[in-house]
């Protein structure tokens, strides 16, 4: 090779060296970004700040929304459970009612009876159960009038024993007789269709006065084997209409 070509070739290869170090000064003057990197940068914090904005402007509010939905939804189903549970209370307490009046309704038609006809089966029935139980009656039977608790008769009674919201009598009478017959005519009062309450029993040996007195003046019966018994009892009837209006009336 010639001289001459040798001299060009490397004066070449210092111009390619001085143009390589000349772009890395203009790119250290410039610095490190350039225009394309500058856009893209741009671009990115153009995004991010979309995003920032869309977060505060749209998913914050949204939840807040469904957290207040959501709370909402529970207070309806608490308040649903507990509407239902107090339907469910008003339909038993309801049928209960229904079941009481009922049940009440039937005691006072088909239980009771009216005054009238009531008084004289009571007094029929009662010399009935002494006779038939060989029984001797020694006091009584006294009745005395039960006026309804609420009535004008009822406020103007000296006493309110035994009373109620029904018609009635109270009845104490005193048998004397073998132990025996004195059970099976307290069984037969229990037993009785006449409804009767036996309010107060009272059992204690039979005096000598008492004795039943045979034809010829002597005791029928040992005197150790006859019980003196006294019954308190009541019985009670159906109220008229005027008595029911004011025993609801009393109640209200």
């Amino acid at each position: 090779m010639s001289q001459p070509q040798v001299d060009n070739s490397i004066t070449v290869r210092r111009d390619q060296i001085r143009q390589r170090l000349s772009r890395f000064r203009r790119s250290r003057t410039q610095g490190s970004f350039g225009a394309v990197e500058i856009l893209v940068l741009s671009i990115s914090v153009l995004l991010l700040l979309i995003t920032i904005v869309s977060y505060l402007y749209f998913l914050v509010p949204a939840n807040s929304r469904l957290a207040g939905q959501q709370r909402e939804r529970d207070r309806l189903q608490t308040l649903l459970r507990t509407s239902k549970d107090l339907l469910r209370n008003d339909e038993d307490t309801r049928a209960t009612v229904d079941r009481i009046t009922g049940s009440l309704e039937d005691f006072e038609t088909r239980r009771l009876a009216q005054y009238s006809q009531g008084r004289m089966d009571l007094y029929d029935e009662l010399n009935t159960l002494i006779t038939k139980n060989g029984l001797r009656n020694t006091s009584g039977p006294t009745y005395a009038t039960l006026e309804p608790l609420g009535s004008k008769a009822a406020k103007k009674a000296t006493s309110t024993k035994w009373q109620s919201v029904y018609p009635g009598i109270a009845v104490a009478v005193t048998v004397e007789g073998q132990y025996q017959n004195l059970r099976h005519f307290v069984r037969d009062i229990e037993t009785s269709k006449q409804f009767i309450i036996i309010n107060g029993v009272e059992l204690e040996r039979a005096t000598e006065t008492n004795a039943p007195i045979s034809a010829e003046g002597t005791p029928t019966t040992p005197r150790g084997s006859l019980v003196s018994l006294r019954l308190d009892l009541a019985t009670y009837f159906q109220r008229t209409a005027a008595e029911t209006e004011v025993s609801n009336g009393e109640q209200k």
